[in-house]
């Protein structure tokens, strides 16, 4: 079989330096939160442009003010596969210090409420912020109930990907982690993908401030977070492609074994199509496959990769392949091999 890596369209991800223009965001120790959060999310950008298959995509890449519906309808619009937003932390009091990533969810406890309503409160500075979020009110909690929650899949992604931060922080970056929480932030529920807000740290804390500001701390935490980027795009993406979310595949085979399910035996040579691959194992069942029947897979250079059909000519073939792509899978293509091999 020839070794052909999976054409699939690019990973998109936004990233969203929270606040801009009027909205500075908290200001402590000589730190506008604005600023370190823009000037994170573009090291972010940076460094996740060196990867030929990730998109990155920006709320905003200066010191602008930018609606919260907007940051949500540019993700949407581009059909993005993940969100992150980017904040950095303040308290009253100058003892608090760490890391902490929220994820959308109706949690209504009061020490992370508050800081739901510090992220939500951008609203008011909004010209009609009464018609664009008809009646959302960010310090009245009862307001909350009318938020819906995300997809189950989507939920489990956001927390997966917030986990994957703070375990960077803390055993890379030796940052103290106060955890993953779900708060009902409003961009986070607008937006239609997973989606993670990232609190930096406390810039009221003088020394997390330091850290915060320094050349050494914007850059290990852009590193970080970019990593669990990379590493969520690669446990998450292909699955996706392939019509399934990763979190929520089935690995138990049905009769027919991995590598001749449904596939001719006659000698000569036999026409598939390539549907996708992937790092993780696929049971070849429909369900995990847009409901395509006849599927295949093989095990090739660390790759599982998936077939639809087995013909032995290309005239055939190519009728499988307008069946794949009206499935939706728009960068399946033709493969060919001589007595399956």
């Amino acid at each position: 079989m020839p070794s052909f890596l999976f054409s699939q369209s690019r990973f998109k991800v936004v990233l969203d330096a929270g606040h801009g223009g009027k909205d500075h965001g908290a200001i402590k120790n000589g730190l506008r939160e604005k600023d370190v959060a823009l000037d994170v999310v573009m090291r972010i950008g940076k460094i996740l442009n060196n990867n030929d298959d990730i998109a990155v995509l920006y709320s905003r890449k200066t010191d602008v003010f930018v609606e919260l519906r907007e940051r949500a309808d540019k993700a949407n619009k581009a059909k993005a596969d993940l969100f992150v937003s980017v904040h950095c932390n303040s308290n009253n009091s100058s003892t608090p210090y760490g890391s902490l990533t929220l994820v959308m969810g109706l949690s209504r406890k009061s020490k992370n409420l508050e800081i739901a309503k510090t992220e939500n409160a951008v609203i008011f500075q909004e010209a009609n912020y009464k018609k664009n979020y008809k009646g959302f009110d960010p310090n009245k909690p009862e307001t909350f109930i009318g938020l819906k929650l995300l997809q189950e899949e989507s939920l489990k992604s956001s927390i997966h990907l917030a986990s994957s931060i703070q375990n960077k922080f803390e055993h890379k970056l030796n940052r103290k982690n106060k955890g993953v929480h779900q708060q009902p932030l409003w961009v986070l529920d607008a937006t239609c993908m997973p989606g993670v807000l990232i609190e930096l740290g406390f810039i009221s804390n003088k020394k997390e401030a330091k850290y915060l500001g320094s050349e050494e701390g914007k850059n290990e935490m852009a590193r970080a977070i970019a990593q669990a980027i990379v590493q969520y795009k690669e446990e998450y993406f292909l699955g996706s492609e392939l019509g399934v979310s990763a979190q929520n595949i089935s690995v138990k085979d049905d009769v027919k074994s991995d590598e001749t399910a449904s596939v001719k035996t006659t000698k000569g040579k036999v026409y598939k199509v390539q549907i996708g691959s992937s790092k993780t194992k696929l049971a070849t069942t429909p369900s995990n496959f847009k409901g395509l029947k006849n599927v295949s897979r093989i095990f090739e250079k660390g790759y599982y990769k998936y077939f639809y059909g087995s013909v032995d000519t290309i005239s055939d073939c190519e009728k499988l392949l307008a069946e794949a792509k009206k499935k939706g899978y728009d960068s399946a293509f033709i493969v060919s091999d001589n007595e399956n091999k």
